[in-house]
């Protein structure tokens, strides 16, 4: 039996393995290692701090995540695809490694931050379907 996200530890274990599947993957890997070239040692901790914060509202995360996703979308328009994708991933990486109460509100707000982003960067694109 798996266990359940409980801590930082959690949190940084379910994202590194996250963006091992994103930075190899056909459908979204090019936009962040071509596109946006992201230093992978400084993303870690913003989304270390972004995920406790989304599960366990530490209050360690202050930026925004739309704003950044509108200046990518500017640079590479972004389709509703690329969102399925990346949550497709997402809800992948928590099944391999967790389950319990945690692991499904991770997925649920993972899918629920997918959809506001799709909704507001495209402008009303049908909802993220996984």
């Amino acid at each position: 039996m798996k266990k359940d996200i409980a801590n930082r530890a959690d949190i940084e274990l379910l994202v590194r393995n996250f963006y091992d599947k994103v930075k190899t993957d056909d459908t979204i890997g090019y936009i962040f290692n071509d596109i946006v070239k992201v230093n992978w040692e400084k993303h870690f901790p913003v989304m270390f701090d972004f995920w406790e914060n989304v599960l366990f509202y530490t209050g360690g995360y202050d930026g925004n995540p739309l704003l950044i996703h509108e200046h990518i979308n500017r640079v590479v328009p972004l389709k509703a695809e690329h969102f399925n994708q990346w949550n497709k991933l997402f809800a992948q990486t928590v099944d391999e490694l967790f389950e319990g109460t945690n692991a499904m509100l991770a997925k649920q707000r993972a899918k629920s931050i997918a959809t506001v982003m799709q909704i507001k960067i495209l402008k009303g694109i049908e909802p993220c379907k996984n």
